[in-house]
């Protein structure tokens, strides 16, 4: 048995640590390396062995050490795309949480809401809660993307005097990409909001 076990577990190990594309894992990201029950053993062992993290049932990541605050917190991002993967919903980060991760606000929530046309519920992550709630489709111009991010970092944003330092580090650091995109849905924001986006992408 402990033969079998080790090159699923040095799999399982490689897998996450080669990927580029995620860095929180559910036990489809490991389709093809062994059986569901088999994925499952192995990584319980890993997280007891504390080479992996369960963050909930069935999401883990790789456990990552800061030089000061010591071991880091899960990536939220990463998460919510995890836990929404295969739901076929939209959904986008909302309020104090959308600005922070643009770098806007240094306010980091103990409950981040993620408005969505998906099922609400709440999610715990240890002292974190995620909020799933429902939302108009008029709400969710750019789900899931950076653009999403930033409409919805404005929107909170609104009647911050510092707005116009905020524009001018949102229209520094954006990509092309992602002003191309805001381009293309500032016909659906709302009016008040067009001058603000004008100044990030330019006429």
């Amino acid at each position: 048995m402990k033969t079998v076990a080790q090159p699923i577990d040095a799999m399982i190990l490689r897998s996450m640590r080669s990927s580029r594309s995620a860095s929180v894992f559910s036990l489809g990201h490991f389709d093809g390396i062994g059986s569901a029950a088999a994925i499952r053993q192995t990584l319980s062992r890993l997280v007891k062995a504390g080479k992996i993290r369960r963050i909930r049932r069935g999401l883990y990541d790789l456990p990552r050490q800061h030089p000061i605050i010591g071991q880091t917190a899960p990536d939220i991002m990463a998460t919510v795309r995890a836990l929404m993967n295969g739901s076929h919903a939209q959904w986008q980060f909302t309020g104090a949480y959308a600005a922070n991760a643009l770098g806007l606000s240094d306010q980091v929530p103990a409950k981040i809401v993620i408005q969505t046309d998906g099922v609400p519920r709440r999610v715990a992550l240890g002292k974190l809660t995620l909020l799933f709630r429902r939302a108009a489709p008029r709400n969710l111009f750019g789900s899931g993307r950076p653009a999403g991010l930033v409409i919805q970092a404005i929107r909170h944003l609104r009647n911050d005097p510092d707005m116009p330092r905020h524009l001018a580090h949102l229209k520094k650091n954006l990509d092309a990409k992602t002003k191309a995109d805001l381009k293309s849905l500032l016909p659906q924001t709302p009016v008040w909001m067009h001058p603000l986006l004008q100044q990030i992408v330019g006429k």
